[in-house]
Order: C-alpha cells, then sequence, then structure tokens
C-alpha cells in the first residue's frame, strides 16, 4: 500500500487450486488428476494490496485455503510439475500486466526469485526462527491473537515437512536466490517487515 503497487500471492494460488482438488475428492498425490482439473479450473487471484482475493471459477476462496487440510495437502499439489508450470506462467503474465498499466507489483512466494521472476529488481527473502513462524502460523489458521502451545508444536512439524517437501522437490524447489536480500523477521512486527522491505524498494526504485 505504501508503494503504490500491486500484490500477488502466488502461495495463495496453489492453495486454491488444493482446494479444489480436495473439494474433488482427488488425492493431491494423484499427479494426473490434479493437472486434468488444473487444466480446467479458473484461478483468480485479486492483486489490490488492501483486499488481496482468491478465487476458484468464481467463488471466493480466500478463507478456506488457509484451513489446515489445505495446509498439509498443498506440497504434494505444487510439487507437481505440470502444475507449476500451468501457474508460474499465470504468475508471470500478473506481473507483465502490472508493469505495463505503469505500476510495481510486489510478488510473493516459495520460487519467484529463482524461477518466477528471476530478473526482479529486488529480492528479498524472509526467515523467521521455527519456533516464531509456527506461532504466527498457528494463530493465523486460529483467527485469533492467541495459539495453544500444542497448536504450535504440531504446526512446527507440519512446517518442517512442508519445507522438507519444498526444498527437496524436482520442480522449482524452495531456496534463496544468490542475490536474494535475507531478512530475518523473528524479532520484528509485521508493521516493522512491511517498513524494512518498502525502504528496500523505494531505494531501488530511485
Amino acid at each position: 500500500m505504501e508503494l503504490g503497487w500491486r500484490y500477488l500471492d502466488t502461495g495463495a494460488m496453489y492453495r486454491a487450486l488444493t482446494w479444489a482438488v480436495l473439494e474433488a475428492g482427488i488425492a493431491p498425490e494423484n499427479s494426473e488428476a490434479v493437472v486434468a482439473l488444473a487444466k480446467k479450473t479458473v484461478i483468480r487471484s485479486g492483486t489490490n494490496p488492501e483486499e488481496p482475493t482468491i478465487e476458484v471459477d468464481g467463488k471466493d476462496v480466500s478463507l478456506e485455503i488457509r484451513g489446515a487440510d489445505v495446509t498439509e495437502a498443498v506440497s504434494a499439489v505444487s510439487a507437481n510439475p505440470r502444475v507449476r508450470e500451468l501457474l508460474v506462467q499465470q504468475q508471470r503474465d500478473e506481473a507483465r500486466k502490472a508493469l505495463q498499466s505503469g505500476t510495481g507489483i510486489v510478488v510473493e512466494g516459495r520460487d519467484i526469485t529463482t524461477v518466477v521472476l528471476p530478473n526482479a529488481q529486488l529480492k528479498v527473502y524472509l526467515t523467521a526462527s521455527p519456533e516464531v513462524r509456527a506461532l504466527r502460523r498457528a494463530k493465523e489458521e486460529a483467527g485469533a491473537a492467541i495459539a495453544s502451545q500444542e497448536a504450535v508444536s504440531e504446526t512446527q512439524l507440519a512446517l518442517q515437512r512442508r519445507d522438507h517437501l519444498d526444498s527437496t522437490r524436482e520442480a522449482s524447489p524452495l531456496k534463496q536466490a544468490h542475490d536474494a536480500d535475507e531478512l530475518d523477521t523473528s524479532e520484528l512486527t509485521l508493521a516493522e517487515v512491511i517498513d524494512e522491505v518498502v525502504k528496500r524498494a523505494q531505494a531501488v526504485a530511485k
């Protein structure tokens, strides 16, 4: 919002497809069935930074895609090379449209700086300690300001599993680009993280 740029959460796109896969009763590991569904499913990402949305065939699933069932299954769906080909092209198209309209765009995801937009002007690799990441995600899933220790512990294990799957997959593995700025957010508030990223973006845009 501070930059006046568009915003694209690519992870939400994979989550949206995962939600559609589960709704259709398809096993996330069923590669052929998942690809077939992906080809006929219309996923639209709203890029308004003040109210980003995600739709599947016209249905807003912004809340549904944050459920634990989707979180558990998304790595299997996103590891599918043909699924990634389809969504990466869509992500590049969204970025291109934003730039052609005269605005910038902030694109969030696990393979943006290495695969989707390797020539981006600014690359920021956000990190945090496992404990902090788990606490933040547990709060997000609970929709509350606090989370039980049990929920945090379960979430931390789930994040570890997902990180392992995402960093070892053949298609677009999770890794830090060699020219990306690393920003450890463990001790920062959301406002402080935004402020730091905005400063870096403004410096690049000058």
